[in-house]
């Protein structure tokens, strides 16, 4: 299954940026094994003096964004299964916000992080691989819109991608 089959009905306008990130042939779980390297490989690279670096006082440090990239892999991951197993109840949002200081991120290790991110990643990855082509396109509907369960695994291709732009742009 490749992202070019996605259709505009398949998710929310605001997702296309993370979409866009992602090319269109690429199949879901060799894109999932991709990103993973790539997420590993990057944010092992960072230097240990920037990994609580905020270029702004409001922002998130980077290790508070992989932290953050985790908690929405498990969110969507989420919202990908009960799609894909046909549970058509409406699943509320979440506020990306709220979740950071809880979390801890900047008490973490990098290493600590980093296996956290693994291990959220093999799941994911195990689960599309226990879900059918045919289930893969089911809609659902999360903060108030409609998604497919294929659309919620390939929007977070494009959103590690994001945010690594993001602080390569802005925190290196």
């Amino acid at each position: 299954m490749t992202k070019q089959n996605i259709q505009s009905n398949e998710h929310d306008a605001y997702y296309k940026r993370y979409l866009d990130k992602v090319a269109d042939s690429i199949d879901l779980m060799t894109g999932f094994e991709e990103d993973k390297k790539m997420v590993i490989d990057f944010f092992s690279s960072v230097p240990k003096d920037k990994l609580e670096y905020r270029y702004q006082p409001e922002k998130w440090t980077i290790k508070e964004l992989l932290q953050h990239i985790i908690d929405t892999e498990r969110i969507f991951m989420y919202r990908f299964l009960r799609i894909a197993r046909k549970d058509t109840t409406a699943m509320a949002g979440f506020d990306q916000d709220i979740y950071i200081d809880p979390s801890g991120a900047n008490d973490k290790s990098m290493d600590e992080l980093l296996e956290e991110f693994t291990v959220s990643r093999m799941y994911s990855m195990n689960l599309i691989n226990s879900i059918s082509d045919e289930n893969l396109i089911n809609l659902g509907t999360a903060s108030n819109s409609p998604v497919s369960a294929r659309a919620c695994a390939f929007i977070l291709l494009g959103h590690s991608v994001w945010h690594i732009d993001i602080i390569k742009e802005r925190y290196l």
